[in-house]
């Protein structure tokens, strides 16, 4: 026989389903998006990026992702510029990782990144923003350091 659960039980059990989906695997919210521009010596370059700017989205960036499209790729905000290091840890796909200073200027770009790799790829200084693209798509469009990128967070 089924006996009905107190409301307020029944409400927390629902929203936990929810929030787990049938697997019991979290799943993942949808990000906002925004555009960003690079301006490059071979061109404007533009993609439609997800904002990663909570401590939480950030730690899961493009975790268990299986596929990007090349004009897609996730923007992480640190709110302040800072060194920072990334690892592919449960990361599906070859990424490349641009490290943006505040003012917009790619300072580095660690290119392919290897998936599940655990060794920390490091900035190499303080910045505002990492860019995660598809693996190789960098090279792709020839974006290098000093190029610039344009999107809310960075104040040229």
């Amino acid at each position: 026989m089924f006996a009905p659960l107190p409301r307020r039980r029944f409400l927390a059990a629902l929203l936990t389903l929810l929030c787990l989906g049938s697997t019991g695997v979290a799943v993942a919210r949808e990000l906002r998006t925004e555009p960003l521009e690079i301006r490059t010596q071979h061109g404007v370059r533009r993609f439609q990026v997800e904002i990663a700017d909570t401590e939480q989205t950030r730690e899961r960036g493009l975790m268990f992702r299986k596929a990007m499209a090349g004009d897609k790729g996730m923007l992480f905000d640190f709110k302040t510029p800072q060194p920072v290091s990334f690892w592919m840890k449960n990361t599906l796909i070859p990424l490349d990782m641009v490290f943006i200073t505040a003012d917009g200027r790619i300072l580095s770009i660690a290119r392919n990144a290897v998936p599940m790799d655990e060794t920390p790829i490091a900035s190499g200084g303080d910045i505002l923003g990492v860019l995660e693209i598809r693996g190789g798509r960098a090279a792709e469009l020839g974006l290098e350091p000093g190029d610039r990128v344009r999107e809310r967070i960075f104040h040229p």
